[in-house]
């Protein structure tokens, strides 16, 4: 009964193995899209800190890697010592993870107080200009959230912009991808965005932060579920010396 207990941990446990295999692909792709988001709308933000918990995901999708082959080697040669390497790094992973769900939650608060304060400054620094980094951002972020001003396309009367070019229009950027002949004139306010970028910006970021925070719970359960297997395994070869390794009974069958 023990070593059928055991033979399954340890079956389960290189299941797991593999499992963390995909998990550190998926976590480091996760980490990444947060980074490469979080780049298109660095002129909204002043606090670089809120990248922390991609970076600290991206890093535990690296380790996941070696973990993963350290944990299958060891638990197919039963290695006492490569298994209490295996659940000590699983558990200091298992930490990390707890670490990036707080940081998740505590930058996911602090998102719409730093877009508050500092989208009103980029739309006032915009001078329509390709080769200006303030007016490609704006442009950016109201073509690719269908959005137009901070709160409205009306935000655009109040800024030096729209007061220098003299021209009663917004940018193009705020037109709708479907009307073809817009130019941003607000005698025609139906050719353009009606949302604000302010709270659709607020929400995307926030959204993309509640999907880390989501990933680390989960694989932080699947970790538990590893390093219990681990932990099995570890108790019973201790009780047990003599039981046969796993290579050996699937040969001996």
């Amino acid at each position: 009964m023990g070593q059928c207990g055991v033979i399954s941990s340890k079956t389960v446990l290189i299941f797991l193995n593999l499992i963390f295999w995909a998990t550190a692909g998926i976590l480091c792709y996760i980490g990444a899209y947060v980074f490469i988001t979080y780049d298109d709308y660095d002129h909204f933000f002043e606090d670089i800190y809120t990248l922390i918990p991609s970076v600290v995901i991206i890093a535990v999708g690296t380790l996941l890697f070696i973990i993963g082959f350290i944990g299958c080697c060891a638990t197919i040669r039963e290695s006492h010592c490569g298994l209490a390497a295996f659940s000590a790094v699983l558990l200091l992973v298992f930490a990390t993870e707890v670490v990036v769900v707080v940081l998740g939650y505590i930058y996911r608060a602090k998102v719409e107080a730093e877009v508050n304060h500092s989208i009103q400054k980029v739309y006032y620094e915009y001078n329509g200009t390709s080769s200006d980094a303030p007016s490609r951002a704006v442009d950016y972020v109201q073509r690719q959230l269908h959005c137009c001003g901070i709160h409205n396309y009306s935000d655009w009367t109040t800024t030096p912009w729209f007061t220098e070019s003299r021209n009663h229009s917004v940018p193009v950027s705020c037109c709708k991808s479907t009307i073809s002949n817009c130019t941003g004139t607000l005698a025609r306010p139906g050719d353009l965005y009606p949302e604000g970028c302010e709270a659709l910006m607020v929400k995307k970021l926030k959204d993309i932060m509640l999907y880390v925070i989501l990933a680390a719970l989960t694989f932080a359960a699947v970790q538990m579920l590893g390093l219990l297997c681990a932990c099995v395994v570890l108790c019973r070869r201790g009780h047990h010396p003599a039981y046969e390794l796993l290579v050996s009974t699937g040969l001996d069958a």
